[in-house]
């Protein structure tokens, strides 16, 4: 836990002052000693001047670092009486002014919301690559989306939504995706092996070998910073299905650190590609009919095209520009189990370290949540350990849901849909439903219809491949 900049800043106020009194003291006390009789009276005179120099010079140093710490003891109180609890380690605080967001439920956020509290669907039958059978998906449209064209959507969704016009220079840019362009990199070695694929929406002819460093990870984030005109710092954050909640703690804490006043940051995921289906049907983690989180009869994820991006500024340059506010980003936490490739830790510990982190770091206990976003990949092993990991941690009557039976699993950007959705719940009192789930395994307070709720603070979880555990806390805010 990095040291609370309020200390830290006292600190050099107290040690500034108390270096300037043992200064004034010495010169006084020397003052009043006489002085050896080989200095001249001109050598006196410049002695005398050099201390009262050096006196005025500390005084102003002094009196500029006091006004710093009146300014910071302002600030810490404002946050303990905003949120009657004790100040968050950073003094700032983040708020989302912003969402644009696109699914399988639906071309914008409303959209996709409305489905969602509506118990449907986005999940249909689609074989969109003929040397494939066909399998349960969550497409976009008829056929597999690009992703640079969901980027483009998502972020003029989002500033859209949130008031704001391009150029945005000092906007900082936080995009990350777990597959990135893997499309386009698959139809890159299909070229470079002498294959010529079919043309699809995949393949339009603009992917050619000549163009491959477009296809970097990082390079969506980047277009992304060109398309609003962010000069500022650029962060791509891959970390399997982890990434969007990844992206909104990255892009938090700048903010909350005061290396920038507004980022846009969430993930995108294209991740409907033939090595992408392959390669989870060799797992056996793919549903064969479709998926139902938390389910006695649940069998495997069903992957999911997405992407949700949101815009994040602090609470005073929100209220400075009176801007809407969809909620507050409180804290979160960030761990890996150190375990395995893909499986997650049975034991669940580092699990629980990253939701124990999240709620140190947010000033909450678990009674103070009232609704978990729960990862619910619908598959045996990690609806299995989440449901442990909140029977252990959290009292029974706390809700939880999972969206993947509605949108499916999105890897990298499920993380982002969840906070998108666990801010509307809490804007409108709707708590969503788990909609797939029939007959649950576990003796938790899980959703199964859309129901009203006075929720004020919520949880979202994503645990990833690789062992990469987040949790974001999310709340009304009130400032």
């Amino acid at each position: 836990m990095p040291q609370h900049p309020l200390n830290v800043n006292n600190e050099a106020v107290l040690a500034k002052i108390i270096s300037f009194t043992a200064f004034k003291n010495a010169a006084n006390n020397n003052s009043l000693k006489p002085f050896p009789c080989r200095f001249t009276r001109n050598q006196l005179r410049k002695s005398e001047l050099k201390r009262k120099d050096t006196e005025e010079r500390l005084k102003a140093e002094v009196a500029a670092l006091q006004q710093e710490l009146v300014v910071l003891n302002q600030s810490r109180k404002s946050r303990q009486s905003c949120v009657g609890a004790p100040p968050s380690p950073f003094p700032k605080l983040v708020v989302v002014t912003g969402i644009g967001l696109v699914s399988s439920l639906g071309a914008n956020l409303e959209d996709s919301w409305q489905q969602l509290i509506a118990g449907k669907s986005g999940i249909q039958w689609y074989q969109p690559f003929p040397e494939l059978e066909a399998y349960p998906l969550g497409l976009i449209g008829k056929q597999p989306a690009e992703l640079k064209i969901l980027t483009q959507q998502v972020v003029d969704s989002a500033l859209k939504d949130a008031g704001l016009v391009a150029p945005l220079p000092d906007c900082a840019v936080v995009i990350g995706s777990s597959r990135s362009f893997q499309g386009a990199w698959e139809l890159l070695a299909q070229q470079m092996y002498g294959y010529n694929p079919r043309q699809t929406s995949l393949n339009t002819g603009e992917v050619v070998i000549e163009d491959w460093l477009n296809y970097l990870p990082h390079m969506n984030a980047i277009a992304a910073a060109r398309q609003i005109g962010a000069t500022g710092i650029v962060l791509a954050p891959m970390a399997a299905c982890a990434t969007g909640i990844w992206a909104i703690a990255q892009a938090a804490l700048l903010i909350k650190t005061g290396q920038c006043q507004r980022a846009i940051a969430g993930a995108v995921e294209a991740p409907i590609t033939p090595l992408t289906l392959s390669g989870f049907q060799q797992m056996g983690a793919l549903a064969k009919t479709g998926a139902y989180p938390f389910d006695l009869r649940r069998e495997g994820l069903v992957l999911g095209e997405g992407a949700a991006v949101f815009v994040l500024e602090s609470a005073e340059l929100a209220r400075q520009r009176q801007a809407k506010i969809y909620g507050e980003v409180l804290g979160f936490g960030l761990t890996t189990d150190a375990y395995h490739t893909n499986q997650l830790d049975p034991t669940g510990k580092s699990a629980i370290a990253a939701v124990q982190q999240c709620l140190k770091q947010s000033s909450l206990t678990p009674a103070d949540i009232d609704y978990i976003h729960a990862h619910g990949t619908a598959t045996q092993l990690n609806d299995r350990i989440e449901s442990k990991l909140i029977q252990r941690l959290f009292p029974h009557q706390v809700a939880v849901s999972s969206t993947k039976g509605s949108s499916g699993h999105t890897l990298g950007a499920s993380g982002a849909l969840g906070i998108a959705f666990s801010l509307l719940a809490l804007q409108q009192k709707i708590l969503p439903p788990c909609v797939g789930l029939q007959t649950p395994e576990f003796d938790l307070n899980l959703v199964m219809a859309a129901r009203q709720s006075e929720i004020q603070r919520v949880l979202c979880f994503s645990f990833g491949f690789g062992g990469q555990n987040a949790v974001v806390a999310l709340g009304i805010a009130k400032c």
